[in-house]
């Protein structure tokens, strides 16, 4: 199924909990792709928005989640400019994501800056693929169209932390917005997967994003990331990721604590 079908197929109760049954094609070993689990996650927190634009979302992937998925949000506070929804999505063997969502409006200030300067990079149609096995990619993946420009392939024993990748839906009816960036800004592995040599189990515990615009947009549906391994030490690896969208305007900050069992 894919993305823009398998959003439309989430079905809204009167309570206002969402459910939707994931397809196997979706799926990251035993559980569902963490991108989509957070996607599907803002989905439920959105009507709760009073139409404010997302800034950050804290999400804590506490179990597997299969079969169909119940995503309850709840209000927090609302403020003028501000609220904060917390979502926690369920499952058959009990909760599996703990989300919590801030959004806000825009506001005049003196500020005005970035610091996110995105990498020097090919375009993305002259740089090969992430996977160049089609048959060696986790299911969820075969979605995604993954063009590496720096840093080594999983189990490639780089000596290097960092990974720089252009990525994009294959549905190119996919939208433009917030929900469509998170199910597709944790498409990669950890960047420190790519410093070993041998298959290793992982699981991401924890994923923090900041949204940097309330006006997300991009050509050919592209964006750029940078995920850098910053630490991994007792089976735990800690990384710092970046998103820009085609032209270079930063679009995404996040980071990201993750289990290596090996």
């Amino acid at each position: 199924m894919n993305y823009t079908d398998l959003i439309a197929s989430i079905a809204r109760d009167a309570a206002g909990a969402t459910h939707v049954t994931v397809p196997e094609d979706w799926m990251q070993g035993r559980t569902t792709y963490g991108g989509l689990t957070a996607a599907l996650c803002l989905e439920a927190a959105l009507p709760l928005a009073g139409g404010r634009p997302i800034r950050s979302a804290q999400i804590a992937f506490v179990g597997p989640s299969t079969g169909e998925l119940v995503s309850t949000p709840t209000l927090l506070r609302e403020g003028k400019n501000t609220a904060f929804i917390q979502v926690r999505m369920t499952g058959a063997d009990g909760i599996v994501a703990e989300c919590i969502f801030a959004f806000g409006t825009a506001r005049e200030s003196v500020l005005d800056f970035s610091d996110m300067k995105a990498p020097e990079t090919a375009a993305p149609e002259e740089i090969p693929s992430f996977f160049p096995d089609e048959n060696r990619r986790p299911h969820f993946s075969k979605h995604f169209n993954v063009r590496l420009a720096r840093g080594g392939r999983p189990l490639s024993g780089s000596t290097s932390g960092e990974i720089v990748l252009w990525m994009r839906h294959k549905d190119e009816a996919a939208p433009i917005n917030p929900t469509t960036v998170l199910s597709i800004a944790d498409t990669p592995p950890p960047a420190a997967f790519s410093m070993i040599t041998e298959p290793a189990r992982i699981s991401s515990m924890t994923w923090m994003a900041e949204f940097l615009t309330d006006d997300i947009r991009t050509e050919g549906g592209w964006f750029l990331a940078q995920h850098i391994a910053q630490t991994a030490r007792q089976g735990y690896s800690s990384q710092a990721m970046r998103l820009w969208n085609s032209r270079g305007e930063p679009v995404m900050v996040g980071r990201q604590t993750i289990a290596i069992f090996g």
